[in-house]
């Protein structure tokens, strides 16, 4: 997909008049950072409260790390575009919405005026488009430079195919991933996206951005974060290069001990078409497991390679006798390593996720509760987007954002979505913009 903010800004309006910002206050090294004496930072409890986040907005990767910003109780707020795109990823929840454009001579400048007074931006722009449009990290920092400036690519700020267009099944392909998953003498097996848009994406962006945010509490200086799913996804597997290196981990997909090449680590069919999924890998939980499959007699197999194959073929047998939830009332409460693999509305009602309250609902949906949890500073799951711009008044009045009707007069923050007037309905937009063009993570 692409769309056309790599361009620069064009029309025949004067640019908005960019005076220099007075010195804004901020705390000393050691101060909660986010703190101010003349706009206190919106509180919505949680171990982040009092951040302030900027989100360009985008989709993927980066609002998933914005949302999870927002549910650890930052104050988020999301920089709209007037044209809400057509593709959504439903992350838009949690956060305050303003509309800027980004096209309009003054939309920088509202950009940047918010960046004065926030403790993070995130964006998530091919390459270069940041800085073609006027918020990029150079000017950014200049007006704050205690901010953390998280940017979220596929292939990353520099390298051969940093500018060219990418999914996440094209980053997850380049790095050795991708190869590795898929039975042996298969085809590569495509995991969803979240290995790449989220384990290697979001949570590595997450990652950067609270170690600079606590760098810049500490000394006051700010820095740009470049994370990249090509890196955070080749980091996340560091288990497997080791292996690789060390212990006889082979290229060959399917053929080790985690990647299905393992009869008691792979799943099995019941006979009523649902799975079980086995990964007993300790003697003691291989003893169980066979025990309770009614195959005692492979408990001294376990690790024998010429047995594997009629190891695998008995449990398939095995698990075929019997339905799925017979199984699970086999192997209820024993440590033989075997579950039943559950679809996505499954999940909502097992017992055990039901208890500890991992899904919650909102407008009427359910939706993932905030992981991890807080002793002493409990998240709160991030509540359903309002409509586009709504909150446009309330945002540059609480930050504190230095002459903000002239960013509405100015037509940068366009009047009728300012404050919410004239605003997009509930869910049209928040989520579903994408700036980065085809070249951004996810889109």
């Amino acid at each position: 997909m692409s769309d056309d903010s790599d361009r620069n800004p064009t029309g025949p309006r004067a640019p908005f008049p960019a005076t220099p910002p007075a010195p804004s206050p901020r705390p000393g090294p050691g101060a909660p950072h986010g703190a101010r004496d003349d706009a206190p930072a919106r509180t919505t409890g949680g171990p982040l409260a009092g951040v302030r986040v900027i989100e360009l907005a985008g989709i993927g990767p980066a609002p998933m790390a914005a949302m999870t910003l927002a549910e650890l109780g930052a104050d988020v707020v999301r920089v709209d575009r007037p044209v809400p795109s057509l593709v959504t990823d439903g992350l838009d929840r949690g956060r305050r919405s303003v509309v800027v454009d980004l096209k309009h001579p003054g939309g920088a400048e509202a950009v940047l005026r918010l960046a004065e007074r926030a403790d993070v931006l995130i964006e998530a722009y091919r390459p270069g488009v940041a800085e073609r449009l006027g918020v990029g990290p150079e000017a950014a920092l200049a007006r704050n430079p205690r901010l953390v400036y998280g940017r979220m690519t596929g292939w990353g700020q520099s390298g051969p195919r940093a500018t060219t267009a990418g999914h996440d099944i094209n980053y997850i392909s380049l790095t050795g991933a991708l190869s590795a998953i898929g039975r042996a003498g298969g085809p590569p097996q495509v995991p969803v996206n979240l290995l790449g848009d989220f384990g290697g994406g979001s949570m590595y962006l997450l990652v950067g951005i609270l170690s600079a945010l606590h760098h810049a509490t500490a000394t006051g200086e700010g820095q740009v974060v470049d994370a990249a799913i090509v890196d955070g996804l080749t980091h996340l597997s560091s288990m497997v290069w080791a292996q690789r290196r060390h212990h006889g981990w082979r290229d060959e997909r399917g053929t080790n001990l985690l990647d299905t090449g393992r009869p008691f680590y792979d799943v099995y069919e019941t006979s009523d078409g649902g799975w079980f999924a086995v990964g007993a890998l300790e003697p003691q939980f291989f003893a169980r497991l066979v025990e309770l499959l009614g195959l005692p007699e492979w408990a001294g197999d376990q690790y024998e390679p010429e047995r594997w194959p009629a190891m695998r073929a008995a449990f398939t047998e095995a698990f075929k006798s019997r339905t799925r939830g017979e199984w699970e009332r086999v192997f209820e409460g024993s440590d033989a390593c075997a579950s039943p693999v559950l679809d996505w509305a499954e999940a909502v009602r097992d017992p055990h996720l039901a208890a500890r309250g991992t899904h919650d609902r909102v407008d009427g949906g359910d939706v993932p509760s905030p992981a991890p949890r807080f002793s002493a500073t409990p998240t709160r799951t991030a509540a359903a987007p309002g409509p586009v711009g709504a909150d446009g008044a309330g945002v540059l009045a609480d930050w504190g954002v230095r002459d903000a009707d002239g960013l509405v007069a100015s037509g940068a923050v366009p009047p009728g979505w300012a404050g919410g007037r004239g605003g997009a309905p509930s869910g049209t937009g928040s989520g579903t913009s994408c700036p980065t063009g085809a070249g951004g993570p996810g889109s």
